[in-house]
């Protein structure tokens, strides 16, 4: 009988398998492979955050747009240059961008700033008109960048002429590929005005109005040739105009503003021209609030309510207005000359001397707080000593030197003399008349009559007399041709 062997149920002999070893293999040299490309990033372990999407230039553009829309060009700025990173080789983005820095220009405060700012607009726009020589808009507003870069506080006559050359060929390159550019027109008459050549800038924006009066800039380009042509009424419209279109853009304002304010100066009734300097503020006190709503620290409007009260003869509210725009820029040693003048303006002569310091020679730990009318420092008011770098001697800051050494003169006593230091701020000033005689064509004879002045009083004081005064015990009164110079300053139609 044959009975088959039993199973082995239990103690199975172990069996390889080559198909299963290989399965193993690949499955090993698999991981090897992934830990390799994770270590080198090709691969992302799962569960990582997901990614931020990329803006694309148009996004940031339309940003840029909002925010010019806004007011709030330092950001509009900031846009237009992330999107020229992102999309370097769009002239259009360019173009924009430097139309953009070219009207910022006008909100920073010293000429520095503002020629640097310039210049950044200047290469915004060269390089657009590089990346589309045969566009129209690129030379246009290459032209207006060039228009507001010829000005006479940053460079010589002959430069400021080359400016206008080079804005004068663009707008025509403009008008030559698209006659009908109505911004070309626009920039076009405003180069034309700085040439002096008033009608035929009327000309040309009125054919720009004809062709396109939905334009900001082609209301205040209009706006600016009336205005050259003194006719301050009809300016102020069109800046309505402009400002109806562009309603946070808060340049219309104050131009608006100074031209009431142009306005009131040549009316001699006191009374009769109150009404139009309120009218001026109310302009400024908009430009404030823009600023509050968006969040922007401008110091312009503030300077320019401080302008405005100056020549009302209401100082002590002129004073707050600058010493608000310390606040937001407390390094900043134009602003401190102009609190300086204010108070020399309204006789405060001792305190105009802290601020007058700050802004030929620069000032830092107590003096600079001196110089924004505090007692002294208080950290904790936010009132901290700051260091401020003095501006250079120049027909635009020559007033507060002059002004510094008038008043150093005439508070000199003998036993409080001033005069070592008077002596040289007024051979600074009489230095820079001998060496810029162009610059000071006009007022080079008043100038030196307050040099001379300022002199006289230090020399009787070295000869042990007494200082002339106007009044018997007290300090001389600085001559009245500073505050005469400062009048007219003020009267200008300049924001």
């Amino acid at each position: 009988m044959n009975i088959a062997p039993r199973r082995r149920l239990f103690n199975r002999k172990p069996q390889s398998n080559i198909y299963r070893m290989f399965v193993w293999v690949l499955m090993l040299l698999g991981g090897v492979w992934m830990l390799q490309q994770m270590d080198q990033g090709e691969i992302q372990p799962l569960f990582l955050p997901t990614p931020t999407p990329t803006r694309t230039g148009t996004s940031l553009t339309l940003e840029g747009d909002a925010h010019f829309t806004a007011g709030n060009l330092d950001a509009a700025i900031q846009a237009y240059q992330e999107a020229v990173r992102v999309d370097p080789n769009n002239a259009q983005t360019w173009a924009k961008l430097a139309r953009i820095q070219t009207y910022s220009s006008a909100f920073l405060i010293t000429n520095d700033d503002k020629k640097a700012r310039l210049l950044e607009a200047l290469a915004s726009a060269d390089k657009a008109v590089e990346l589309a020589p045969d566009d129209s808009i690129t030379h246009a507003i290459r032209a207006f960048a060039l228009d507001w870069s010829a000005n006479s506080n940053f460079y010589s006559t002959q430069e400021v002429q080359d400016f206008l050359r080079r804005a004068e060929e663009s707008a025509l390159r403009a008008l030559q590929l698209d006659s009908s550019n109505t911004l070309a027109l626009a920039y076009y008459a405003e180069i034309l005005v700085d040439q002096q050549k008033w009608d035929q800038a009327e000309l040309n924006i009125r054919q720009a109005v004809a062709q396109d009066d939905s334009l900001m800039d082609v209301h205040r380009v209009y706006a600016a040739v009336l205005e050259s042509l003194g006719q301050y009424n009809l300016a102020i419209t069109e800046y309505d105009k402009a400002i109806a279109i562009e309603p946070n853009f808060t340049f219309l304002y104050l131009r608006a503003g100074a031209n009431y304010r142009a306005l009131a100066f040549d009316i001699q009734n006191p009374q009769a021209a109150r009404p139009v300097y309120e009218k001026s503020l109310e302009y400024f006190d908009k430009a404030v609030r823009i600023n509050e709503q968006i969040g922007v620290q401008d110091p312009t409007p503030h300077l320019s309510i401080a302008r405005t009260y100056s020549q009302l003869g209401e100082f002590f509210i002129a004073a707050r207005n600058v010493q608000t725009a310390l606040e937001y820029q407390p390094t900043n040693a134009d602003i401190y000359g102009q609190l300086g003048i204010i108070y020399f303006r309204s006789r405060n002569y001792e305190g105009s001397i802290f601020s007058l310091k700050c802004a030929t020679y620069g000032c830092s730990g107590e003096d600079s707080c001196k110089g924004r009318g505090l007692e002294r420092c208080f950290p904790d008011l936010n009132e901290n000593p700051v260091d401020v770098s003095g501006l250079a001697i120049s027909p635009n800051t020559i007033v507060y030197y002059y002004t510094y050494g008038s008043v150093l003169s005439a508070l000199s006593r003998p036993r409080d003399n001033k005069c070592g230091e008077a002596v040289e701020v007024l051979s600074d000033v009489r230095a820079e008349l001998n060496t810029n005689p162009d610059g000071y064509l006009d007022s080079r004879e008043t100038i030196v009559s307050i040099v001379q002045a300022g002199e006289a009083i230090c020399r009787s004081l070295a000869e042990g007399g007494a200082p002339a005064s106007n009044v018997p015990g007290e300090a001389a009164t600085p001559t009245p041709g500073a505050r005469d110079v400062m009048s007219e300053l003020t009267a200008t139609p300049t924001p």
